[in-house]
């Protein structure tokens, strides 16, 4: 491996550890004095669904982004746990059999698995109110205005409604059984898998309180990132096993999904993953932002085997 190349996936690596250990540490603590507040069933359901691993991907994206701007605050873990928390409701309300009816997530039983299904439905929702809380300690913790706050918040579940996650989720249960264009897919996974990455992004840069043309390109820089991820992903279902990803490989098969893999070809599908990477580097150098973190996360996002 090239040496810049060895040290961009170092970086990454590094930084992926950084989020994962910040952010579960976090979320460990929340999960635990949330259960021992809420109490029950739906206490230990809410603690299980906080306590899911995971890549934490869109953490360390908000931390490369904090930092690109110059932030440097330890606070910024907050702003991370609470875009990865409104991730954890949508993975309790996607793994549901009323959508793709999953059994693992991660190598371990799915809520509605670990619990029922009325529980899960219930800890969806509930995780919602918790990634708010999240993000206003933070923002205290990092000094910022309301004002701030309120735009923050309005970033981050404009990306997990019906604008964004919601809504692409939607479309991709209204495609099941159809072959969609690419403009179609692209419709989709704007909303599904890119709306939260792209928020993810540009909330790091909000909590640097970067200028506008530094927003723009993060949120840029996210939403193609965004895609690229899930151009991996589907990948990834088709050629990984179930070990390797934590889950049933091959469900989008199952589903009858249409995926990049199923239009572009496997070899198709990597070259465009690649494509949007590059594209969403470019948007940062064209904006004369650094782009070392954020570009060897876009390397890490297209290259990665789970």
């Amino acid at each position: 491996m090239p040496d810049a190349a060895f040290g961009a996936a170092a970086a990454a690596t590094d930084l992926l550890i950084e989020a994962r250990e910040s952010i579960e540490t976090l979320l460990g603590d929340w999960a635990e004095h949330l259960q021992a507040d809420l109490g029950g069933r739906n206490g230990q359901a809410l603690s299980y669904a906080l306590r899911t691993p995971g890549k934490r991907v869109r953490a360390a994206l908000v931390l490369g982004a904090y930092r690109t701007l110059g932030g440097r605050s330890s606070a910024i873990a907050g702003v991370a746990a609470a875009v990865e928390t409104v991730h954890a409701y949508s993975l309790v309300h996607d793994d549901l059999p009323c959508m793709d009816d999953d059994d693992l997530r991660r190598g371990r039983p799915t809520v509605h698995r670990a619990f029922d299904v009325p529980t899960a439905t219930r800890v969806g929702f509930l995780l919602v109110p918790v990634a708010a809380r999240l993000l206003a300690v933070a923002a205290r913790e990092l000094g910022l205005s309301s004002a701030a706050l309120g735009r923050m918040a309005a970033e981050l579940f404009q990306a997990g409604g019906i604008e964004g996650m919601v809504g692409g989720q939607w479309l991709d249960l209204e495609a099941e059984g159809r072959t969609l264009r690419l403009p179609e897919m692209i419709e989709v996974h704007r909303g599904k898998t890119g709306a939260l990455i792209r928020a993810a992004c540009s909330l790091g840069g909000m909590a640097a309180e970067g200028g506008p043309a530094e927003l723009e390109a993060l949120s840029r820089y996210g939403e193609d990132v965004g895609l690229a991820f899930q151009v991996a992903d589907d990948v990834l279902d088709a050629t990984g096993t179930s070990e390797e990803l934590g889950k049933p490989a091959g469900r989008d098969a199952e589903l009858s999904k249409s995926t990049y893999v199923a239009l572009l070809g496997i070899d198709g599908a990597r070259a465009e993953a690649q494509r949007l990477a590059m594209s969403a580097v470019s948007h940062l150098d064209r904006a004369g932002v650094p782009s070392d973190a954020l570009g060897a996360l876009a390397g890490y996002i297209v290259s990665r085997t789970s």
